[in-house]
């Protein structure tokens, strides 16, 4: 590539790398670096799916083998667009939009494949409500996720806006499984990481309408806005499944992190305290059928 394109490529807000024909990674720009924490050391000369990228889809399943994009690319001589989520330095998932194309050298022979790819999280529209929320203290403090001191208002809100309006809403609890196992076998450290992977996550992944808290412990909480029974149970199993694709690295160790989920729909006898009873129910219901799992009612 010459060098005026890198000094372009360098300058774009999207992130692109170049690849030859064996998936190995030979150009990755600075926007690369900063929507993924890998820099262009540490990436370039592997390939993606060398425990960098590791694309999956919206339902956990890797597309690093027989469904990449990249991979169409070069193999059918076509352009490709698709939705992702990317597996963060940091071990949590981003999604992307992304956009390939095969690379062609002066006599048309397929050599290589180029991706073009753009955080399309709710990280911008969430950036004003953090801010607002840290001038009042109702931020957690470890996972800059909304505390329990703005979650119940929240709710009231939601409990408000179906009374008026008639407009449904759901309700998660989530709790990470084996936490104490995190902090006893590996360290606080550990459990502190695990977490943050469950925040950056389920704060990357939901619309940006709805709240994703931290209930407190290892508990998290999501409140959907205008869902049916159909809609609380695909979103809740994507977030349970992209939850499951992360790890966390620990020495020679890859963790997993995967949470139990109890969801539910909000009636009109419910109150605050019913509602959060019939979820924590559910969620130790999922816990006993073996963890890693979402029981709805």
């Amino acid at each position: 590539m010459q060098p005026d394109y890198e000094k372009l490529l360098a300058s774009v807000h999207d992130g692109v790398y170049f690849t030859d024909t064996d998936r190995r990674i030979t150009y990755w720009n600075a926007s690369a670096e900063r929507i993924t924490g890998y820099g262009a050391d540490e990436v370039v000369g592997r390939r993606c799916r060398d425990n960098i990228l590791i694309h999956v889809d919206e339902n956990g399943h890797t597309l690093c083998h027989g469904r990449c994009p990249i991979v169409d690319s070069i193999q059918y001589r076509a352009n490709r667009e698709a939705k992702v989520f990317l597996h963060h330095k940091e071990g949590y998932r981003v999604p992307v939009h992304v956009q390939t194309a095969p690379l062609q050298d002066t006599d048309g022979r397929i050599i290589g494949g180029v991706e073009f790819f753009k955080d399309i999280s709710s990280e911008a529209s969430m950036q004003l409500r953090i801010q607002e929320l840290e001038q009042v203290a109702l931020l957690d403090a470890l996972t800059n996720l909304p505390n329990r001191r703005h979650i119940e208002p929240e709710l009231a809100s939601r409990f408000n806006e179906m009374e008026r309006m008639g407009l449904q809403f759901g309700f998660l609890l989530m709790d990470i499984d084996h936490f104490k196992r995190f902090n006893d076998t590996y360290g606080h450290q550990v459990g502190d990481a695990a977490l943050k992977v469950v925040a950056k996550t389920l704060k990357s992944s939901m619309r940006s309408f709805d709240l994703v808290g931290r209930w407190g412990g290892e508990e998290f909480v999501c409140i959907l806005r205008n869902v049916d029974l159909r809609l609380l149970t695909k979103i809740s199993n994507r977030l349970r499944l992209l939850i499951g694709s992360c790890r966390i690295h620990h020495g020679a160790h890859s963790l997993e992190v995967t949470v139990s989920v109890g969801a539910t729909l909000a009636v009109q006898d419910d109150d605050a305290v019913s509602l959060v009873k019939r979820a924590d129910l559910l969620m130790y219901q999922s816990k006993a059928n073996g963890r890693n799992r979402v029981t709805v009612g």
